[in-house]
């Protein structure tokens, strides 16, 4: 047996790809740079992210994906072949099986748009699994027991909640409110505020240092440079803690609101098993500062950052890759 098992986490701001036997391989932004006349394809990855915001006139640098779905599935599928080939998936004597993460209520046809691109990048099969599925196995709780686990895992385009039992999802939520919001909101917060015009990677880059969602939550500032909107030149400003959960209010609320929902939502012995393990934060998101003190406050039970946030979808992906037959057998 020849060919490859591979796991993707296919991110709205990152893919990461698991191989079997050789573990997480490559974790890159969901970016594709192209000549606009040409359509010719200039970078993917990091080396695109790079341009994002900075490329003259004829070169766009496009994100594929948007709030965890397809939003250009031609250019998502070159740039899963691109990873793929990165990644020795493909030769030409053998085609990988690849296991695609995917958020809980996407529909029929969205989940159809992921199953052909990752088709027509060269897989010999498609399986498809539930974020936070692999999200909770990835973050090592043992979704398989009689008993309930609780996972949010905030990515870039969607927060996936869900309450999982005996390896399946009970009860769950999905938003499209996650890091790609949180940085648009930065953005319209100081566009506001200061009459200042900051980019993407800025407005990311304040979320990361100085960025928290608690009262008693960082006091830090970050010096930030724009365009001032009245005089059309350059300007520097220092922007502190406190104003960038100001900026972020209203999109945690709802992330909030979501958890809440589904906790309403779970069966009684179930929400017990979960106000004795506590629930568990995974995705990029869950590195925002103060995130976990701010829903163990609001949920009224202990919230644990996983180890790693970042890779538990693709770490899960990985230990579901050891188990692919049973898998293929359940997933068709």
């Amino acid at each position: 047996m020849l060919s490859k098992d591979i796991g993707i986490d296919l991110g709205t701001a990152n893919v990461s790809i698991h191989v079997k036997g050789r573990g997480v391989v490559l974790d890159e932004p969901s970016v594709v740079a192209i000549e606009n006349d040409t359509k010719r394809v200039l970078a993917v990855g990091e080396e695109a992210h790079r341009m994002v915001g900075r490329t003259p006139g004829n070169i766009i640098a496009i994100r594929p994906l948007k709030d965890g779905v397809i939003a250009d599935f031609e250019i998502t599928e070159i740039m899963l072949k691109a990873f793929i080939d990165r990644v020795g998936g493909r030769t030409w004597y053998s085609r990988p099986r690849i296991l695609i993460c995917a958020p809980t209520n996407i529909t029929s046809v969205e989940q159809k748009a992921i199953r052909e691109a990752a088709e027509r990048s060269g897989a010999r099969e498609v399986f498809m699994e539930e974020e936070p599925k692999a999200a909770a196995i990835g973050a090592g709780m043992d979704i398989f027991q009689p008993s309930g686990n609780m996972v949010v895992d905030i990515g870039g385009g969607t927060t996936d909640v869900a309450v999982l039992s005996m390896g399946d999802v009970v009860t769950a939520s999905s938003i499209k409110v996650a890091g790609d919001k949180f940085d648009a909101a930065i953005m319209k917060y100081i566009k506001n505020k200061y009459k200042l015009l900051i980019g993407e990677r800025t407005s990311e880059d304040i979320k990361i240092k100085i960025g928290t969602v608690y009262d008693d939550g960082r006091k830090e500032e970050m010096d930030i440079r724009g365009r001032d909107m009245v005089t059309g030149l350059p300007l520097t400003i220092t922007i502190h803690s406190e104003e960038v959960r100001e900026a972020l209010w209203d999109s945690v609320s709802s992330i909030v609101s979501a958890a809440k929902s589904v906790l309403e939502r779970t069966p009684p012995e179930l929400s017990a098993d979960i106000i004795d393990r506590g629930v568990i934060l995974t995705g990029g998101g869950a590195l925002l500062g103060g995130l976990d003190a701010l829903l163990a406050e609001e949920l009224k039970v202990p919230v644990l950052i996983a180890d790693d946030p970042m890779h538990c979808v693709v770490k899960g992906t990985g230990i579901m890759l050891d188990n692919l037959d049973k898998v293929a057998k359940k997933l068709g």
